[in-house]
Formats: C-alpha cells, structure tokens, sequence
C-alpha cells in the first residue's frame, strides 16, 4: 500500500510571510474557496497569527467574518487551523483562563477546527491551558515545538600574555574555559513534545519559525519524535536561509505525517516549500500526496493573478518563479536529475549534496537565493532587518557587526532563549544597545529596553536556563523573578460612542474579544462599523442648493519644505504614543515616541538636546520606513 503524506496548506495565513499576504482581501479569497473544497487539503490554516490584526488594519475587514465565510465554504472537507501565542493569543499580555476561554469558544463556534498553539520560550506553563481548553470546547489542539539553536560562541578573549619562570612554577595552573553545555538538543525538544501529548496535544508540530533546522537535524528530530510520540507529527519551515526544501524531504524520509507546505505563488523565498516540488519527490518516491493536485493546479492559476494585482506590496514583483505544473509539464532531463541526486543524497545523508540539489532546482524554477546572512548569523531575517533599522536610526549602522557578535552573550545572559516572535525581536534591540554601550564605554546595559526588562523579571514566562539573580537584579532591580500575574488583568472598557447615537463600540461578544486582543486596531475598526449601522439609520438628506462649504484652509506650515534636522521612523510601523510638540525643547535620552515595529514596542530617544518645529504623525497612524516624524530647529 503506497504511502500518503498528508498536507497542511498555509497559502491563506502565512503565505511570503505576511508581506503581500497581508493585503489578501476577501473578495480576492472568495473565488478560491470551491476550488479549496474540492482539493481536499488534510489542513488549511487560514487564520490567526497576523490575519486577525492585518484584515482590521489594512483591509477594514472582519476577522470573524473571514473565518465564518471560508469554513462555510469548505464545509468540513478540510480542517481549519489558526495559529495562537498559547497564554498571550495574538498579543503579549497574559490573558487570564476566562478571556482565552471565550476566544476560543467563539473561534470553535465559527468554524475552527485545529488551533495551533506556541510559545516563544517553549514555556510548557503558558501552553497547557490553551491545550485542555480547545480540547474541552470540541477543538483539537495541535502542540507546537518552537525550534532554535544554540547560540555560536563567542570569540575568544586575547590570549593572556606569557607568565614568568616563577608564576609558572607556583601559580594556579589556567584551565581552557568549557565550551557551553548544550540545550537544544533533540532530546530537548522530544521532552517538550512528550509532556505536550501528555497534557493532550493531538497533532505535535516541529516549528521552525526562521527556517534554521537543517536537513541532518530535521531527520534526527523528526525520527526521534515518531519514535516517542503517538500522535501525528507535523513539519514547519522556511526556505529563507535555504534549508526548507531540503529539509522537508529529509521529514519525509523520516516519516513525518503532515508537512506545511504553500502554493507556487506564494511558496518558497521567505515562505514555505511550494507543494508542486514536494509532489515531484513523493512520486519519486513512491509517496501519495493527499490532495487533489488537479485542483491545487487551478488554485494555482488564479493565485498568479492575484500576487500579480498586489504588486505594490510585494518585495519580488519583479522576480516571479517560472511557471509550472507537475501534471502536465516535462521536466529538462538535468532537472530531473537532480531530484533524483536529491534523493539520494538525503537517503545517504549527505547534506551538502542534498543542499546544492535543492538550491539548483529551486534555480532553475527562479525562486529568491537562499538568505546567506540569516544562515550564517543563525538568526531570523525579521530580527535582522529589525536590527539594521535600529541602527539606521540611531545612526550607528557601522555597529552591526558588533550588535550580531553580541546575540550570543544577550541569549545567555537572557536565559538562553529561543529566536521567535518576539523574543528574537528582543534580543536584538538589546544586543544594538549593548553595542552602543560599549561604544561609549559605558557598563554593559547602561541602556536595556522595556521588554528586555520585562523578559528578565519573569513576565514572559520561564527561560529555558534559569537566569542568574545577580544579573536579575542588575536589570530589574530585584533578584527574584516576578512571573506575569493574570490577577492584575483589566478588562477592557467598551465605551459608548457618543457622536454615533450612543451605542457600545462593541455590539457582541466577538466584537468585544477584539478589543481584547488587539485594541489600537480595533477600536478604529469597530467605530467603522458603528458609523456605518449610524448612516444607514439616518433618513436621507433633500440636496441642498447651495454649494458645499469650502474646506477650511490649510496652514501654509503644513506644506513648508523641512528645512531642519528630521527624525524618521527607522522600519514600517505604527505610532503609539507622542511625548513632544512643536517648541518643546527636549533633553538627550528623553522618550520622544513610543513605536510599534516588528510586534515590539520601542521607545524613540532624542540623542542629543534638540528643540521640536514640527510633528508629522498622530497616534495610532501607520507610517513607512523613512517617513518623516519630527522635524527639530
């Protein structure tokens, strides 16, 4: 009996990372949905993560809607999955059990099937609630195992200059310092995989968020957990550094039952393998892919159009892979042998051969290159791009060198923890500031941001090493760690909008989780739906006669050239709070805006006495990367 390899597709949640994804509007969705039915997919996330925020923010769209139109459509004929930050949601507050409770309840009722649950330090306290209550509420819950490394060592110190005769005879004998003890084992991670079964986990997920998890430790991890778990296992990775594909033959050898996999438009680069080049090796190998390819084939067709239409958010617009269909066309006869050599270097375990196969066919068919930077530094790409943009801003870009060769030590000093959302955004704004510290030859974390802070007390949840009280109270001003506390949780208020008639911003329970959940976004979201329920109550205005009034006039400051020194925001994010105006005169160190960039909340700093002329941003206004902020005399 032929094997079958089961698919979980993510070309709706997670497809090229949530850049042109995120503007996937439901009209565009629509149209795909029968064709979805019919493909049969085992699984399709198609919701959590970024959707809730990104269909509020940038498409003025119901979350709830979303999820409700597209299991209507599907009609049980594949499951649906979200993803969820376990405790935290989609958020980093630490919800108590009755808001998770009523998420997903209300997730369930709508149509969920799998929710998908994670957390950023593989803290099995911030999981086990979200695992017993989706099991409760009818649900299943799927486990995931976040997966990271080991952080490089640390240059060497300078060599101690040579002793003399007698220090040497009666001196302490030095020792070569021991390299750090390993964490990140495959044991390691089939621990937290047993205990998550233990707790009822039905599906155990290997998430490799930045795509790090090479071939060799894909087929050592995936073996050992099929060996020690019963229930099904799932793969998911990346191909940003250019393991992806590699690595998911290497879980399919060894195995694995369901691998995450997008379709060719929105597949590979910084997303998931694309499922039509998995689908070449499983025939190779004898494997049935358990979807209906000929559907997938027609998905596919109105994908290209659709990535096509949303060209002006899409890093690669001009850069799409070459069109292919693994039904119809005839691959050359040197691509075809190098699945082949693929397969049979993955099967002897020889990764470099089974690496320079998969990057020559994901050459041929015009994928991105693997991401070099992010292999070697072994950190993610958002982390990184994040980092340049801190340097950017702080105009210390010649720093990021050292602030990369930091991670390691703010990893360890940290409690060694994993490079997710958004720990990994964490550690390395800390690691540019520890830079910065040395620069000016301060102590090391003379500077430490807010949730660095926060990550050190204990709000985030456990570490997975123990960090050291001293360093503790050196960040926090206390040695004992103060874990987050869902006690001093406080629920949201659901105002009434008193220009609208005087309803409650959040008509129902739904709406209300929303505001729970992610607040700034919604609140402009649910005062949209509420003026428009207001206009549609008021009876229709006689035309008037008279001309319109003229708009008021605009000050002619406002279209002034800058002529002055700008602060610009360093990365595309949101404005959250603004502490200046115009003449005030500002203190170097003082927090000038509080920004949200790559899910972190970061403190805006002047760095040097400066005096505000102009502001240019509101708060809660999405902003671009460059865009001007504040402009100083």
């Amino acid at each position: 009996m032929e094997k079958k390899l089961k698919i979980r597709d993510l070309t709706l949640r997670d497809g090229q990372q949530s850049l042109f994804a995120t503007r996937l509007k439901q009209q565009d969705i629509d149209p795909l949905l029968p064709l979805y039915k019919d493909a049969g997919f085992y699984i399709m996330e198609v919701w959590g993560g970024a959707v809730p925020d990104s269909v509020m923010r940038y498409l003025d769209e119901s979350p709830w809607d979303r999820l409700r139109t597209i299991s209507k459509a599907i009609g049980g004929k594949s499951l649906l999955s979200a993803l969820s930050r376990g405790r935290n949601l989609f958020g980093y507050v630490p919800y108590p059990d009755t808001v998770l409770e009523g998420f997903y309840k209300e997730a369930i009722k709508n149509g969920l099937n799998i929710m998908r649950i994670f957390d950023a330090l593989n803290d099995i306290d911030n999981v086990k609630e979200s695992i017993r209550l989706i099991n409760e509420l009818g649900g299943i819950a799927d486990a995931a195992v976040c997966y990271t490394v080991d952080p490089k060592e640390e240059a060497p110190a300078e060599a101690p200059k040579k002793k003399g005769f007698f220090s040497s005879l009666f001196g302490k004998k030095e020792e070569a310092p021991a390299a750090p003890k390993k964490i990140f084992t495959d044991e390691y991670f089939v621990n937290l995989a047993v205990e998550m079964e233990r707790l009822g986990a039905k599906i155990i997920t290997l998430k490799d968020m930045a795509g790090l998890v090479n071939p060799s430790r894909a087929a050592s991890i995936i073996g050992k957990l099929k060996a020690a778990v019963k229930v099904p296992v799932d793969f998911h990775t990346h191909c940003t550094p250019g393991y992806g594909l590699a690595s998911s033959l290497m879980a399919i050898l060894n195995g694995v039952d369901i691998l995450d996999t997008n379709i060719w438009w929105f597949g590979e680069g910084s997303a998931a393998p694309a499922i039509e080049l998995v689908y070449v090796f499983c025939k190779k190998l004898g494997i049935e892919v358990d979807v209906n390819m000929e559907k997938v084939g027609e998905i596919r067709e109105r994908l290209e159009g659709i990535r096509r239409n949303l060209a002006d958010f899409d890093l690669n617009k001009d850069k799409f892979p070459k069109k292919f269909d693994p039904l119809k066309d005839t691959l050359p006869a040197e691509v075809d042998a190098l699945f082949d050599k693929a397969i049979a270097a993955a099967k002897a375990g020889n990764e470099d051969e089974l690496l320079e196969a998969c990057h020559a066919i994901e050459a041929h068919f015009g994928f991105p290159k693997p991401n070099l930077l992010v292999k070697e530094a072994e950190v993610p790409g958002g982390m990184y791009s994040n980092m340049v943009a801190q340097l950017k801003a702080l105009q210390a870009s010649d720093l990021l060198d050292d602030a990369m060769r930091l991670i390691p030590k703010v990893r360890r000093d940290a409690g060694l923890v994993p490079l997710v959302t958004p720990t990994s955004q964490i550690v390395g704004s800390q690691a540019v500031l520890l830079a910065m510290d040395r620069r000016k030859g301060n102590p090391d974390y003379t500077q430490a941001n807010n949730q660095f802070i926060s990550l050190v007390k204990g709000e985030y949840g456990h570490t997975p090493v123990a960090i050291d009280p001293a360093f503790r109270e050196k960040i926090t001003g206390d040695p004992t760690e103060k874990p987050y506390d869902v006690s001093s949780y406080k629920k949201p208020a659901n105002p009434e909008v008193a220009d609208l008639g005087g309803v409650p911003l959040a008509s129902n329970s739904e709406e209300y989780l929303l505001l729970e959940l992610l607040p700034n976004v919604a609140n402009k979201f649910l005062r949209n739906r509420r003026e428009e329920e207001y206009k549609a109550k008021q009876p229709a205005e006689a035309p008037k006669a008279e001309a319109p009034a003229a708009a008021p006039p605009k000050s002619a400051a406002d279209d002034a050239p800058i002529t002055g020194e700008v602060f610009r925001a360093p990365m595309g994010g949101r404005i959250i709070e603004i502490n200046v105006k115009p003449g005030d005169k500002v203190k170097k160190g003082q927090i000038m805006m509080v920004y949200e960039a790559m899910k972190m909340e970061n403190d805006l700093e002047a760095d040097r006495d400066l005096t505000v002329k102009r502001v240019f941003v509101a708060p809660d206004e999405v902003v671009g990367t460059d865009a001007a902020l504040i402009e100083f005399e």
